[in-house]
């Protein structure tokens, strides 16, 4: 892969553009890869993924905005980013487990993030892109933002929530939330549904498939970051469970929670799990 040259390009132009070849370069080396049939070999295939899209991200972004940092899941972390003006925050690959599962759910994300002191967190993030090679689609935080809808009526409201790590509350809230639907006419109920990628889980709600994300036992920067910027660019409710905005670029780049959602739904869901955690 021979890469042309940025300088010119927009930081949003920067954003998809690495981010799409990160996709494809993910894509050929998982179809290149031969068959993968044991976790040694997918975990194999997942370690060279990571690596490869990464150094290609950092280089293209070096190339591109040579005086800005970069705080990436592959990279070592850099605190002369807590100084910078402009901080790229990249997740090279989201969903490397589904990724080595030859699942379509996983993603590239990039982020920049303006440091701006009346912004929470003393910062913005703008120039944001979610790739999802396998499924031949990006989301862009300068998309046309998808037209508001109401909660389906015929199937059931869908909660997206990590297979391994799902609220320990949001059993009971999800049925709560299906006895309320049902007692008035909702034939389908709520029924929460396994996605890998935040991206792709984000994606699940502008994709018109679920309303909700929910999720409390953390991650980092960079798992949520472009998501959440390509959520709130489409007027998604994107925040931590309790309502309070997420903040980037911290010292530690960790981030205990977050709700996504289609605004109405979200805030129902979000009660919900205040009130079934006792806070």
């Amino acid at each position: 892969m021979t890469p042309t040259s940025l300088a010119d390009a927009t930081d949003m132009e920067i954003s998809a553009t690495v981010a799409a070849e990160a996709g494809r370069l993910l894509l050929e080396l998982r179809e290149g890869f031969g068959p993968v049939e044991d976790k040694d070999t997918a975990d194999a295939l997942r370690k060279k993924a990571d690596a490869s899209s990464h150094e290609l991200i950092v280089a293209r972004l070096a190339q591109a905005r040579p005086d800005d940092c970069v705080l990436s899941e592959e990279g070592a972390d850099d605190l002369a980013r807590l100084d910078a003006e402009r901080v790229w925050i990249v997740d090279p690959l989201d969903g490397t487990w589904e990724y080595g599962q030859g699942r379509v759910d996983f993603a590239v994300h990039v982020v920049l993030w303006t440091a701006d002191a009346a912004a929470p967190g003393g910062g913005r993030l703008t120039a944001s892109t979610v790739d999802l090679p396998a499924q031949g689609l990006a989301r862009r935080s300068d998309d046309v933002p998808v037209p508001t809808r109401a909660l389906p009526q015929d199937r059931p409201v869908r909660i997206v929530a990590s297979r391994t790590r799902p609220p320990a509350v949001l059993a009971d809230v999800v049925s709560a939330l299906d006895a309320r639907l049902r007692e008035q006419g909702h034939g389908y109920g709520v029924e929460v549904v396994d996605v890998g990628s935040v991206g792709a889980k984000v994606n699940e709600i502008l994709s018109g498939r679920a309303e909700a994300y929910v999720h409390d036992t953390g991650f980092y920067e960079w798992d949520v970051a472009a998501p959440l910027a390509v959520a709130h660019a489409h007027g998604l409710t994107a925040s931590h469970v309790d309502g309070r905005p997420v903040s980037f670029n911290q010292e530690r780049p960790y981030v205990t929670d977050l709700l996504v959602g289609l605004p109405e739904f979200a805030e129902e869901l979000r009660a919900g799990m205040l009130r079934a955690s006792g806070a």
